[in-house]
């Protein structure tokens, strides 16, 4: 593995893609052409043409900036390592090769994800006093202009030329970190001695994670637990020169309600092409030497999971016949528990789920998983309920366990009254249950102790209310199982939360006694900053790893000292984006007219002066609440730095514009009644945040737009169609035809045939002749999001350009739901700052600048 600065990979190279789609081969040159650097302002291109648009130059400057480095720590809280991920990808790097199979989309060259890991270096750094207080606080900007080694004895790796970095990972035992190299036509794995500073490769480039994260660390540290291709599995299978005979699909009259998934199977090629691609062989490979043990025969292995005793192993083994109305998570399978040798039980045959009710689960055991304090103890749930939420039953499920041998019968841990949720295992074996009631939006968790006795009652609460959100366990840092056990210090665990309160998010972490149930405050982030805690580095939690930020200050990492009450700095990154510096963010709160509180974000543009009323951009997303109260609290903080990535609305500060952010759009109802006022609800909110910035002085009425991405398009269609409160729109890979998702969408849990009203109502593609705003639409052409495929946009567009009215319709090449690469992010800003130019904005204002 190399350690000095790596140049940037050749992306010269543009291949098609898609096997069901024709798209012309991108030349690096025709590349270059479309996206020299941008003037003062985007450039308008004409519809039809192909050219990518570029924004102004300072907002193609803060989009180029590295994003601030995520943090993984070592099992021993005496190391760290700072993982940099490249801001945006070229579209040549999207234009690799793709199969879309089963829901899954793959590169066939190499056996990765298409949309694979983008970690382009990393920082390993310890986090003793003494390496602290060495001062050399910056492990990297990535810019890759560090060498192998850091001030502090720490030690830089760098993604070799043409490859990203991916799934790093500590021994558990701390001693060495893993991660994949991610090459055109092959994954390895490396290994990097933390002692000695020095990465080396553990395997040839043979992994298969089709599926995934291809390796894992046995509990013992000794090796990694890993899935290959097979050795000699030929040349994946050609598809036939003329078909064999039609298609066929059939139902045997059983109930199938299919919500809207994409990237299935389509015909027997497709079937021959998932088997050649997703079929793996198990081995371990030991850490001194390299050395690969097979285990078993070549297999669709979906999860391979090592056991903490190192020795055994839980397998779900994909088996046909195959579906073609549903992901492969859905196809029939095995659940086996394998020694290094052989099967040593089946603990459940899967069918196909495919008569799964709406809201609910697939009957027989389901979500099996070792307990991650015992030597080889499966887990797992099974409903009592038909899987039927609308069943009513006093347990609606039953947590089982067996342990190994595996020959006996499994023994209930615990019957929960609301649908099992999550499992939680502290290091003495305590069990915390959480269960969760969706139609009420209700969540308990309970503590079983490991000597057994009934479930006691740690938390019920509403999920919905966030002031009272008492925050979840905080796991022990690290690798392995050993990194899915609750971090535990005596009878005391942490709780980590975001602690929402009327003036905004102010993150902390507790102290939990599991025997009384109290709880201490060890941290509370200071008024006026956000910091989040990443661990707790000390036995007694008086030293803590933060992540610390301020309007004024980017986001760095700190160590923490509770009682001294004082911190040192382990980053210094800077400002990506001075340019936003004057911008003014202040928390606003109003009140809809049926009285429900509702809060926002207001951003002012650097140079604003009091009294000035810019054009303004408002950016929502509704959500469903069954409780007003909970709808009416605050969420989110005013206290963070703004940090802007990918086609952010928020660029348009740069440009004069006012964001109002995240404007309350709630709608309200219990159990699934909440969307039969779904129209009347959000057009009420908005009506509300509109009223509120302009008697605040700080918008004009007849100069605001409204945007939204998604679930936010879809409100922003609505707005458009049933009120006349904006100047224009802006929809971003949004569903705007509900009968296109019949068996439920978002929280909509009522089939079309059970509530045809209500889904016309809902739908903007049933009153596109209403819409007489302006409208932009974008949408990635490969959209895989449930519900949103690009025919939603391309519809809409046909309806509205029917009835006349104004819309520019764009579609992204090679993108998904969320917008990657560099050339299309770029775009999108450029067309949404084009486009508030042209309907929200005189002559004077941004364009002219």
């Amino acid at each position: 593995m190399p350690c000095e600065a790596a140049p940037e990979p050749d992306y010269g190279r543009m291949i098609s893609i898609m096997t069901d789609t024709i798209r012309a081969a991108l030349t690096a040159a025709a590349l270059v052409a479309a996206i020299q650097p941008g003037g003062a302002s985007a450039q308008p291109s004409s519809p039809g043409t192909g050219s990518y648009l570029v924004p102004p130059d300072g907002i193609v400057e803060i989009l180029d900036a590295p994003p601030t480095p995520g943090v993984l720590v070592g099992p021993g809280r005496d190391v760290a390592v700072f993982i940099e991920s490249r801001s945006m990808p070229p579209i040549g790097w999207l234009a690799r090769p793709m199969h879309r199979l089963a829901g899954y989309r793959i590169d066939p060259r190499n056996s990765g994800p298409w949309s694979a890991p983008a970690i382009v270096a990393m920082t390993v750094r310890p986090l003793d006093a003494a390496g602290i207080e060495q001062g050399d606080a910056n492990p990297g900007n990535g810019n890759g202009d560090s060498g192998n080694t850091v001030e502090d004895g720490g030690f830089r790796i760098l993604a070799p030329a043409g490859t990203t970095l991916g799934w790093p990972a500590f021994s558990p035992d701390g001693s060495h970190l893993s991660y994949a190299v991610l090459r055109d036509t092959g994954i390895e794995l490396w290994v990097a001695d933390i002692a000695a500073r020095q990465p080396r490769p553990l395997t040839s480039a043979s992994l298969n994670a089709t599926w995934g994260n291809p390796c894992e660390w046995l509990a013992d540290s000794s090796g990694v637990l890993c899935r290959f291709r097979q050795s000699a599995r030929g040349s994946p299978p050609d598809p036939p020169r003329a078909p064999g005979g039609p298609n066929v699909q059939a139902n045997d009259g059983g109930q199938s309600p299919v919500r809207t998934y994409q990237d299935l199977l389509s015909n027997a090629h497709d079937e021959a092409l998932f088997t050649y691609h997703f079929t793996s062989q198990i081995a371990t490979v030991e850490l001194a030497t390299g050395s690969r043990t097979g285990i078993g025969a070549p297999g669709l292995y979906a999860s391979v999971d090592g056991a903490p005793d190192s020795r055994h192993l839980l397998v779900e083994r994909v088996q046909p016949p195959f579906s073609r109305l549903f992901p492969a998570s859905r196809f029939t399978r095995a659940v086996e528990v394998w020694s290094r040798e052989a099967v040593v039980a089946t603990l459940a045959g899967l069918p196909l789920a495919d008569q799964v009710p709406i809201g609910g689960v697939p009957t027989g055991p389901r979500g099996h998983r070792w307990h991650a304090a015992a030597p080889a103890t499966v887990v797992w749930a099974e409903a009592q309920d038909e899987g039927n939420p609308n069943v009513d039953v006093p347990s609606r499920d039953i947590v089982y366990t067996l342990d190994g041998p595996f020959d006996g019968e499994p023994r209930e841990l615990v019957r929960t009254e609301h649908r099992f949720s999550t499992i939680a295992w502290t290091a003495d074996g305590t069990a915390l249950v959480t269960e969760t009631d969706r139609p009420t939006r209700w969540t308990r968790t309970s503590i079983v102790y490991p000597a057994g006795g009934d479930a006691r009652r740690l938390f019920d609460r509403s999920a919905e209310d966030v002031y009272h959100d008492p925050g979840r366990p905080l796991r022990r840092p690290g690798g392995g199982t050993a990194g899915r056990v609750v971090l535990q210090e005596g009878a005391f665990i942490y709780l980590v939360g975001n602690g929402a309160s009327p003036d905004g998010d102010r993150p902390f972490v507790d102290r939990l006694d599991l025997t009384t149930l109290d709880t201490e405050r060890l941290f509370h982030t200071e008024p006026a900053t956000y910091e989040t805690v990443v661990a707790v580095l000390s036995d007694d939690g008086g030293t803590l790893l933060t992540r610390r930020e301020s309007p004024t200050d980017p986001p760095n990492y700190y160590v923490r000292h509770t009682a001294a009450g004082t911190m040192q700095a382990l980053t210094s990154y800077t400002d990506p984006a001075p340019i936003l510096r004057g911008i003014e963010k202040r928390l606003i709160a109003y009140e809809r007219a049926d009285g429900i509180g509702l809060s926002a974000t207001l951003y002012l543009p650097p140079g604003y002066r009091e009294g000035d009323r810019p054009p303004m951009l408002m950016w929502a997303y509704p959500r469903e609440y069954v409780n007003p109260a909970a709808a009416s609290q605050v969420r989110g903080s005013p206290h963070r730095f703004t940090t802007l990535r990918g086609a952010s609305h928020l660029l348009l500060l740069t440009e004069g514009y006012a964001i109002l952010d995240g404007p309350g759009m709630p709608i309200v109802g219990e159990g699934h009644t909440a969307n039969d006022t779904y129209i009347e609800q959000l057009v009420a909110s908005a009506q509300a945040a509109i009223d509120a910035v302009v008697e605040l002085g700080v918008a004009d009425r007849d100069r605001i737009g409204i945007g939204g991405h998604s679930y936010g398009a879809f409100m922003t269609a609505n707005l458009l169609a049933h009120s006349d409160l904006f100047r224009a729109g802006i929809a971003r890979s949004g569903a705007y035809n509900r009968t296109l998702t019949p068996f439920g969408f978002q929280n909509e849990r009522r089939t079309f045939w059970e509530a045809r009203d209500i889904y016309a109502a809902m739908s903007p593609f049933f009153h596109a002749e209403k819409v007489n705003e302006p409208i932009l639409l974008t949408h990635g052409e490969i959209d895989n999001n449930s519900g949103t495929f690009p025919i939603q946009s391309e519809r809409f567009y046909h309806a509205l350009k029917g009835h006349g009215a104004t819309v520019r319709y764009v579609t992204l090449p090679y993108e998904s739901h969320g917008y990657r690469a560099r050339e299309s992010v770029l775009h999108v800003v450029a067309e949404m700052l084009n486009w508030c130019n042209e309907h929200l904005a005189p002559v004077s204002s941004a364009a002219a600048r």
